[in-house]
């Protein structure tokens, strides 16, 4: 088996990563608009829980009439660039440290901003390559298996040798299914929930991190 590994909400939880980039937005508006960091963030967090990420820099700086396009784009900046302060749970470094060789990862998004995440987990002397799907440019992120296609040809594997591990239910699975993969989904993260057609969703679920190792030994015998 090869296991390949999404990142956010699969190997740590993505909202520690969330809270590290509003801090340093919050810091950020102290120093250049003399905004009270606490109030700041607290407001972001807020706004974070009732209307998510979209506009939540515009609502900060908006009470302020700081709500230009330049600003704006400061604090997106500053929150992508931002080194992270985030950290993976010590049964999931056990966990990679115990699985068999070679694993491999996955993962969407700012190629900047995923590297960022990976060297502040410590983690990527645990896979033999990190692919960060934008690199390759935005059009082969999931659900293309551009990348996984690479991992096959490079590990000489089929199709059903692959295990790949993740949580969103509308990205991670449907075209890999439809190879023939085995797909994992871990009920973690704000995708816990998601309800989606069975052709997108995992072959799989698990709880938690930890049930890797009974259905991995399930999916031998039934190989």
């Amino acid at each position: 088996m090869i296991y390949i590994f999404d990142l956010d909400d699969t190997l740590y939880n993505e909202r520690q990563y969330v809270e590290s980039g509003l801090h340093a937005v919050a810091r950020f508006a102290a120093k250049r608009w003399l905004l009270d960091e606490d109030t700041s963030y607290q407001t972001m967090l807020q706004l974070l829980d009732s209307q998510g990420r979209g506009r939540i820099f515009d609502d900060l700086l908006a009470p302020h009439k700081l709500a230009t396009k330049a600003n704006i784009k400061a604090c997106v900046s500053r929150y992508r660039l931002h080194q992270p302060e985030i950290s993976m749970p010590q049964e999931h470094h056990e966990l990679l440290q115990k699985l068999p060789k070679p694993l491999y990862l996955v993962t969407d998004g700012n190629k900047i901003v995923q590297q960022k995440k990976v060297q502040a987990l410590g983690i990527a002397h645990y896979f033999k390559r990190v692919f960060i799907t934008h690199r390759f440019g935005i059009k082969h992120a999931k659900p293309s298996t551009y990348c996984f296609e690479l991992i096959k040809k490079t590990e000489q594997c089929q199709w059903h040798d692959i295990v790949y591990i993740g949580d969103n239910p509308a990205k991670d699975f449907v075209n890999l299914n439809t190879l023939g993969a085995n797909t994992v989904r871990v009920l973690t993260g704000v995708h816990r929930n998601k309800q989606v057609l069975a052709e997108y969703d995992a072959k799989h679920q698990i709880q938690n991190l930890d049930d890797i190792f009974t259905l991995c030994n399930r999916l031998k015998h039934n190989k």
